[in-house]
């Protein structure tokens, strides 16, 4: 049998290596461990959150199941920031950003210690696609893992997620809830370890993981606090080592068609507008070509068969229990609505997989595609004079199909945030937030402040908000993100003044101001781009070195 040691020989083998050997049996390996194929366990636990908290327990369990199939497991960790913490604040520049250091950091040390495999433990929005773009990078035997959503939180008998704390905020401001009620929400949305619990970011990545094969079939969307989940981490474990001993790569799971797999996953839950920017930026990691408006052509044809949180009404674990992103797999898989030879981690094919997935009788979150709660997804991307290179509307649980009405120009985050709180905004506006791009924020804030503000004060419905950034997964309304080009660079948002009409057509994929290309050409006159508000450190290498969003806002 292949034992997969194909790597750290070189630093465990042979006279020349005894330094090394020394050093590793200073942490308690012996020479039969060394004899193994090394696994790296790449942890993202923090402390910091609840969505990575619990994934230092998690990992002594992938490391078990590592040493019962003849591995030696080796666990290290990286970063994370949790943008439900951060969200609304400078800080929240940083969380794209770390997409690329995780990716980063995990490359450096299975680089740098001959690592044999990986498994990639990560729970939080911007760790799930990081981990996948390292194994893309590194193409090493490997696979990830997702922690798992939180508990839903209860209050008067409805199930509570952070979105509605977000949404508190605006119904506070307004007047709508009183201080006592506003506190009962607080306390009562967030129980426990786990991720953000509806089909937000980091879920709708977990259903992209399992999706495109490099997580196992089933196991991403059991719970953080399920004890089902200790299993489920013992059993990546004991694949990895036979992936490594079969020397199966990523490049042979994530393919062109497994990413087509990836998109209608996405398109059927209804998932977060981020999953276009992490997946352009994941393909390209994997030397696969992948077009923004292919995210549309694809969308277009699939149809939306979940209804979860944002613009549904179910959280992550009411779909895990009515038979979670299995069962989501095997309805598309029926339609014809993705590709069913494409491999996973476990070597069996996804349509073997997903064939048999168990449905709990009478569940009402997700529908076979004939009888669809949508024709089709839950993404389109527009065009047009105020995004030459697109943009990303999320339309899930929304019926909007057009908006025309007077730009609200704000420079930043927090002077939208003011007017929103202040119920400086209206019914019928399109606001406008610019210099949020990945250059000019740098970082692509997430504005789900702002849209919560909006929806807690009655508006998701009747206002537009356009930005260069980012908007959460949580957010839910007529919302449009990564404009490109953005401002920062020149792109036709910076030249929006207070007033102008803006239209937005979906059906026809259409963002446009009525302004013409000769009152641009007047406004552009003298124009300069703004100082750059970083000089030093990695937010300033970010800036000097990210790509425009429609690439996947991604370093080179």
């Amino acid at each position: 049998m292949d034992s997969g040691k194909r790597f750290s020989h070189a630093i465990t083998t042979g006279p020349g290596r005894a330094p090394a050997r020394a050093m590793l049996k200073a942490i308690g390996l012996t020479d039969a461990d060394m004899e193994r194929p090394l696994i790296g366990v790449a942890n993202t636990w923090t402390e910091i959150g609840p969505c990575n908290y619990h994934l230092r327990t998690l990992a002594e369990h992938v490391k078990a199941g590592i040493r019962a199939a003849g591995g030696t497991p080796l666990e290290f960790n990286t970063v994370s920031i949790s943008d439900g913490i951060t969200m609304g604040t400078e800080g929240m520049k940083t969380s794209l950003i770390s997409r690329e250091v995780i990716a980063d950091s995990i490359e450096l040390v299975a680089r740098g210690n001959s690592l044999d495999g990986l498994v990639c433990l990560s729970s939080c929005d911007k760790t799930n696609p990081g981990v996948m773009m390292a194994l893309a990078r590194m193409d090493l035997p490997g696979l990830a893992l997702y922690g798992g959503s939180i508990a839903p939180g209860h209050l008067h008998g409805k199930a509570l997620t952070v979105q509605d704390v977000f949404e508190a905020v605006g119904a506070f401001n307004a007047g709508k809830i009183d201080e006592k009620e506003f506190l009962r929400v607080e306390n009562a949305a967030c129980p426990g370890a786990g991720a953000c619990g509806g089909q937000f970011t980091a879920n709708t990545m977990a259903t992209i993981m399992e999706a495109i094969g490099i997580s196992p079939v089933g196991l991403n969307g059991v719970p953080a606090t399920d004890p089902a989940k200790e299993a489920a981490a013992f059993r990546c474990g004991e694949i990895v080592v036979d992936l490594v001993r079969k020397n199966l790569k990523p490049s042979q799971i994530m393919t062109r068609r497994a990413f087509e797999n990836a998109i209608a996953s996405v398109a059927a839950s209804g998932g977060s507008t981020n999953a276009v920017l992490h997946l352009l930026a994941l393909a390209r990691e994997c030397n696969v070509s992948l077009k923004i408006d292919e995210f549309d052509s694809i969308c277009a044809r699939t149809p939306t068969i979940a209804t979860l949180k944002p613009g549904g009404l179910y959280t992550a674990v009411e779909m895990h229990q009515a038979g979670g992103i299995s069962l989501l797999l095997r309805r598309l898989l029926e339609g014809g609505f993705i590709h069913s030879d494409c491999l996973t981690v476990t070597g069996r094919t996804l349509g073997e997989e997903v064939a048999n997935a168990a449905e709990a009788p009478g569940q009402q979150v997700i529908r076979p595609t004939s009888k669809p709660f949508k024709p089709t997804g839950g993404l389109v991307i527009l065009r047009g004079n105020l995004a030459e290179e697109g943009c990303v509307l999320k339309v899930a649980g929304s019926n909007r199909e057009r908006i025309t009405g007077p730009a609200r120009v704000f420079e930043n985050e927090e002077t939208a945030m003011a007017a929103a709180n202040a119920q400086q905004i209206k019914a019928g506006d399109v606001v406008v937030i610019r210099y949020e791009g990945p250059k000019g924020g740098p970082g692509m804030r997430e504005m789900l402040g702002v849209t919560g503000a909006l929806a807690g004060a009655g508006l998701a419905d009747s206002v537009a908000l356009l930005t260069d950034g980012r908007f959460s997964g949580a957010t839910r309304g007529f919302s449009i993100g990564h404009v490109a080009p953005e401002a920062f660079v020149g792109g036709l948002i910076a030249f929006v003044r207070e007033g102008d009409t803006i239209e937005i057509d979906v059906p026809a994929r259409r963002l446009q101001v009525l302004v013409t290309p000769e009152e641009f050409a007047v406004r552009r006159q003298g124009w300069t781009p703004p100082v750059p508000r970083y000089t030093r450190g990695v937010m300033a290498k970010y800036a000097a070195t990210v790509s425009t969003a429609a690439e996947g806002a991604v370093t080179s």
